[in-house]
């Protein structure tokens, strides 16, 4: 069983939080396109790797490092996807309608991804 400290927990729920935070308000004062690109700053990325320091060590602490820099990669291909999709059909269905495409598309990809890297 995944056991997680709640200082990890913690530290996820602020580093994530932060970064949405942060980029609601450059989004404000700089424009979207500013917001954006802060809002795919890989915060949660960053507070799980610390996350993962202070709840392992030695050889576990490395493999569960590298076994999480592989997913992360993989989820960061996925979101490019996922936000290329959402440029696309917001402005051929309208952005209600393209995002909820977007974002089922995103979670159809990574179920498939995830079922394909875990089942074998």
């Amino acid at each position: 069983m995944v056991r997680l400290s709640l200082a990890a927990l913690l530290l996820r729920f602020l580093f994530g939080g932060g970064a949405v935070v942060l980029a609601s308000v450059l989004s404000k004062k700089l424009g979207g396109s500013v917001g954006g690109i802060f809002a795919a700053f890989p915060a949660v990325y960053l507070a799980a790797l610390v996350a993962i320091r202070l709840d392992h060590t030695g050889s576990e602490l490395v493999a569960r490092s590298i076994s999480l820099s592989q997913g992360a990669l993989i989820g960061m291909g996925i979101n490019i996807l996922c936000a290329a999709a959402v440029g696309y059909l917001c402005a051929k269905r309208g952005w209600k309608r393209g995002l909820s495409l977007s974002i089922g598309g995103w979670f159809a990809v990574s179920l498939g991804v995830s079922y394909l890297l875990f089942s074998i």
